[in-house]
């Protein structure tokens, strides 16, 4: 079986920046075990797969596989998933993804770029000490939780985010997202997320992240501000919340493309 293949860096302008997804178009769903071993195989921190679909106001069903397991969103493959089908074809101006877990998505043309739309998952204050500790932080400012599965952890400043260097070992322990984030200099915040338990130490830009971190920090930016996440690749994301939906701006750059050969 021939699979087509996309190498897209997401929130990105450039090759080489922001995040890298695997986009594959699927005429069917194949077995799980088959996708999680063809995301093994690619060995990103994403790889999406599509299906196209005839039901109305769906275009495409749309699942996202780590290395180490499938995860109920993913907003930068998400993203490359619109670019590899806008990019395929000039007439349409967005695209509409029906995922399992995250509902109805969206990606549209904006300018040179796209915007993403996602849930909007604000999380709750909630005492997540085993996290923290395995994140190595001694004095969070706040600590809150999102039933999906998410960890937010506000820290005092840009330095403590950029400086932190969690435990993986112990962090892998959990089965869950971890966001560590702060007010920034150059945009209004700035995070990094780690995901040790899928497989990926760090993930270079996490849109889910956003999704849950944009209603914690509309409450006192507003509901329009800038985020930057302080990754060894980065990635800058614009972010406005818009009643229960998160959405998210940038770029996205196609840096493969190939077939896949399924035994």
């Amino acid at each position: 079986m021939r699979i087509p293949f996309a190498q897209i860096d997401a929130f990105a302008d450039t090759p080489f920046g922001g995040n890298q997804a695997a986009v594959m178009p699927l005429a069917a769903w194949l077995d799980d075990a088959v996708l999680l071993n063809i995301a093994q195989e690619n060995n990103l921190s994403e790889t999406a797969f599509i299906v196209a679909s005839d039901e109305e106001g769906v275009d495409f069903d749309l699942r996202w596989f780590t290395p180490g397991a499938e995860v109920a969103l993913c907003g930068h493959a998400t993203l490359a998933s619109g670019h590899f089908v806008l990019s395929s074809d000039t007439a349409l101006n967005r695209v509409r993804f029906r995922t399992r877990q995250a509902g109805m998505l969206e990606v549209a043309r904006a300018g040179s770029g796209y915007t993403l739309e996602l849930p909007a998952w604000g999380p709750s204050p909630k005492a997540i000490p085993e996290i923290v500790a395995a994140l190595t932080i001694e004095s969070p400012v706040e600590t809150l939780w999102h039933d999906k599965g998410y960890a937010l952890v506000i820290v005092e400043n840009e330095s403590v985010v950029r400086d932190l260097k969690p435990d993986f070992a112990a962090l892998a322990a959990f089965p869950i997202v971890a966001i560590v984030a702060a007010r920034g200099q150059a945009t209004d915040i700035v995070s990094r997320v780690f995901t040790p338990y899928y497989a990926i130490n760090e993930d270079p830009v996490t849109g889910s992240a956003h999704a849950v971190m944009v209603p914690y920090w509309a409450k006192t930016l507003g509901n329009s501000f800038t985020a930057y996440q302080a990754s060894a690749r980065g990635g800058k994301l614009t972010c406005r919340l818009d009643g229960d939906r998160v959405v998210l701006g940038g770029s996205c750059v196609t840096t493969i493309e190939g077939t896949f050969l399924l035994p």
